[in-house]
C-alpha cells in the first residue's frame, strides 16, 4: 500500500482503499473516498523514485501499526515548496483501520518538520 501512494499509481486504488475510506490526519484538508485516496497520493507524486519500506508492524484486531519509511528526490511542488532536486528520506508512524482487506481509516503521522528541514524551508535546529 505504502509503495502505491508514493509511486503515484492510482489505477490500483479500489483495490486498497474501500470506498468509504478516511483520512483522520488534521493537518491535511478532510480526505474521503477513493477520490481523497486520489489526493493523498498527488501530494507524494512530487517525489521521483519514490520508496517506501515498513520498517515495523503490530497487527490487533481489524488495525494495523506501522513505522515507514519514504525516500524520494523532490521533483514536484509540496506542501507550497517549489522542487529542490534534494533527496528526501522521511520517518512515519500510522494506524490503519482494515476490513474485507481493504483500507477504511488511517491516522498517520510523519516527520513533517524533519522533510522541510531537508528541503531547506526550515534551519535545523543550532546545537
Amino acid at each position: 500500500m505504502l509503495d502505491l501512494i508514493v509511486t503515484g499509481d492510482v489505477s490500483k486504488l479500489d483495490q486498497i482503499f474501500s470506498a468509504n475510506w478516511e483520512n483522520h490526519d488534521p493537518t491535511l484538508p478532510p480526505l474521503k473516498g477513493i477520490e481523497g485516496a486520489k489526493q493523498l497520493i498527488k501530494i507524494w507524486a512530487a517525489l521521483s523514485n519514490g520508496k517506501a519500506t515498513i520498517e515495523d508492524s503490530v497487527t490487533e484486531g481489524d488495525k494495523i501499526a506501522v513505522r515507514f519509511r519514504v525516500i524520494g528526490k523532490h521533483t514536484g511542488p509540496l506542501m507550497g515548496i517549489a522542487p529542490t532536486g534534494k533527496p528526501v528520506n522521511i520517518l512515519g508512524t500510522g494506524i490503519f483501520r482494515i476490513s474485507n482487506g481493504k483500507a477504511t481509516d488511517n491516522w498517520v503521522n510523519f516527520d513533517a518538520l524533519g522533510l522541510l528541514q531537508q528541503l531547506g524551508a526550515v534551519p535545523p535546529p543550532k546545537m
